[in-house]
């Protein structure tokens, strides 16, 4: 597989960008002319530093207003297209993308178009050059990938060829099924790239919100089948343009990039196994059974006052490491792991960010091959020096630089704990457990330019799907917030974009320094015996508001006694079409962080209108007593 990224899909100047482009295993790049007009090195000198990091010109675009022009535009445009020849032998390289016209002037008809492309064809073959022609969505006469085969075929020149680009066709919701009769020959390169659907103007949209495959809504993966089954095996090419990427890392960037491209194919390749395009092999996307342990580092002091807040949620200290200072703690399917240990990458986390859940586990059908899979598409890998009778867990980096971790039934992992951990006798009492059975979801936030970025790590590893985007409305701005899960709810994952730091969501990014793990959300079946023994524990929920509980009375037409029952419990309420759901908060623990508990009664989402009231009340016992309101 020959992947390819156009200069013009990430932020820096053009040297950091090739180098980011090679790090990332890409092999060639699309020179954006723009990009290459605002460097101050010849075209041969940038040709020598392309080929100096490994990677070819696979494009040079764009050529504008080409076909179909008047006099003295035509003749014009052909002394600029030998003059654009002329550079391309220099860069060292032999395609260039014309794109279709959208010169008021420009006159329509495709045998008109066709015979300038013949010409152009004569002219590029002398050189040993070849001309590829892309219907932009918003094109005045050409505006349909179909057309423009049509004018390519009627042209009939070797050097003249057509250029797919998923987002022409997407967008104006073209059938991806007409691309299937192209010969793949005649196809000079595929430009790919995703988009979240939004209803507005094709160029504003296609200038400002696309995004790589697997990151956005677009049917992405048919277009890519319908190319394959043309039998072309040429470049995947990236061609990207959004906002959110340019003031992003050029390496970040770059590896989503080439991660896209990756889990795009093996997607393609499952489907079209007889395909000429060359794909690296690798393990499904793993299944999710749930969430194996949360992972805290902590110091002393807070880990006292962390073990003692878990103690009253209802959680036993069951196991102790046998060479480490780490404490296991339990309720029903729930294991919450507790790191003292003054060493290693717990203890540096801890230096970093303060006490904080800087790991998880996940529960996986085959815990290698998730590891595999997750070194293919990019992601880092994670290894620590492991003492006598430890055992090694594959692991990979994620958000926020913390640990995610794989664990499966049927290796030796599936013994972790009584290998690990010294059982410890029962000193707390059993009867301070709460019906706290699994973890519902976890929380992550980050910086929202991530949250593309997290978005694909998790769908193109696990069989997990993509929930919409919504809105959180902080009293100080707005957070983006957006769900990874899997068919069950075995696995729910909400990741939350703070885009100021006046948010809570904001907040905590700036006191813990980066992304990671906000809150961790405990199912229950009953919440209010939940919250009832929550009390007889000793615990304090987070306060809400009274007018929050007269309104949601009259909102859902709850019935007075059960409005009571909640409002007595700090309890908020949701329904949708499917069910009704109840959440009880705790208050903030160190820098933001928090528990909740919640109940689903064939519930699917994740009280997003609740956020609100929580998010204030949150700030309310955030606030130093005695500053004003």
């Amino acid at each position: 597989m020959k992947t390819s990224i156009a200069t013009v899909s990430i932020s820096g100047e053009f040297e950091e960008k090739l180098s980011a482009i090679a790090r990332a295993g890409f092999d060639g790049i699309e020179i954006f002319e723009n990009d290459f007009l605002a460097f101050d090195r010849s075209p041969a000198e940038v040709g020598q530093m392309v080929r100096d990091h490994g990677l070819t010109v696979s494009l040079f675009q764009p050529f504008r207003d080409f076909e179909g022009m008047p006099e003295p535009f035509r003749s014009r445009n052909f002394d600029r297209a030998e003059r654009k020849f002329d550079l391309m032998a220099e860069l060292g390289t032999d395609l260039m993308l014309i794109c279709s016209n959208t010169s008021p002037v420009s006159l329509g008809g495709i045998d008109r178009a066709a015979a300038d492309f013949r010409e152009l064809g004569e002219r590029a073959a002398k050189r040993g050059l070849r001309v590829g022609y892309e219907a932009l969505a918003w094109g005045r006469h050409i505006h349909d990938h179909r057309d423009a085969w049509e004018i390519v075929r009627r042209a009939d020149h070797p050097n003249i060829g057509l250029i797919l680009d998923s987002f022409h066709t997407l967008a104006r919701k073209i059938d991806v099924n007409s691309i299937r009769s192209i010969p793949g020959d005649r196809i000079f390169i595929v430009q790919l790239a995703d988009a979240p659907l939004i209803e507005m103007d094709l160029l504003y949209w296609s200038r400002h919100f696309r995004n790589m495959p697997g990151e956005g809504d677009l049917a992405v993966t048919a277009f890519m089948q319908a190319i394959a089954a043309t039998g072309y095996d040429g470049y995947l090419s990236l061609e990207i343009f959004n906002d959110q990427f340019r003031g992003g890392s050029p390496e970040a960037i770059s590896r989503d990039g080439r991660r896209s491209l990756v889990y795009l194919m093996d997607q393609v390749r499952r489907v079209e196994p007889d395909m000429r395009i060359p794909v690296p092999d690798m393990p499904s996307r793993s299944a999710v059974s749930g969430i194996a342990f949360v992972e805290f580092a902590v110091g002393d002091d807070d880990g006292r006052e962390l073990e003692a807040l878990l103690q009253i949620l209802g959680f036993r200290t069951v196991g102790r490491h046998r060479t480490k200072s780490v404490t296991l703690m339990r309720q029903g399917e729930i294991n919450l792991v507790i790191n003292r240990e003054e060493k290693g990458f717990a203890n540096a986390s801890y230096l970093v960010h303060g006490a904080n859940a800087y790991a998880f586990g996940l529960m996986v059908d085959d815990a290698a091959g998730a590891h595999a899979r997750a070194l293919q598409l990019g992601s880092e890998d994670f290894r620590q020096a492991v003492g006598p009778g430890e055992m090694q867990v594959p692991a990979i980096r994620g958000v926020g630089g913390g640990i995610v971790y794989f664990l499966d039934e049927k290796s030796s992992l599936a013994n972790i704990w009584d290998v690990e951990f010294e059982p410890l006798a029962e000193t707390e009492p059993s009867d301070r457990t709460v019906g706290l059975t699994r973890i519902d979801h976890l929380a992550q936030t980050t910086r929202y330019e991530e949250m593309l970025t997290w978005l694909l790590f998790y769908t193109s590893q696990l069989a997990t799907r993509k929930t919409p985007m919504v809105d959180i409305i902080d009293p100080a701005g707005v957070v983006r917030s957006q769900v990874v899960e899997t068919d069950d709810g075995r696995l729910r994952i909400t990741l939350n974009g703070a885009e100021n730091r006046n948010t809570l969501a904001g907040r905590f990014i700036a006191e813990t320094f980066g992304s990671g793990i906000q809150h961790i959300a405990f199912e229950t079946d009953d919440i209010f015996a939940t919250a009832e023994a929550l009390a007889s524990n000793g615990f304090k929920s987070l306060v809400i508001s009274p007018n929050y509980f007269d309104d949601v009375e009259v909102r859902f037409g709850l019935a007075p006694e059960l409005v009571e029952r909640m409002k007595a419990a700090n309890i908020l309420y949701d329904r949708d079409d499917a069910g009704e759901y109840f959440q009880l908060y705790s208050p903030t623990y160190g820098e933001g962080f928090f528990f909740e508990i919640v109940e689903r009664r064939g519930y699917a989402g994740y009280g997003a209108p609740n956020a609100i009231f929580r998010i204030a009340s949150l700030k309310r016992h955030l606030r130093p007593s005695g500053v004003p309101r």
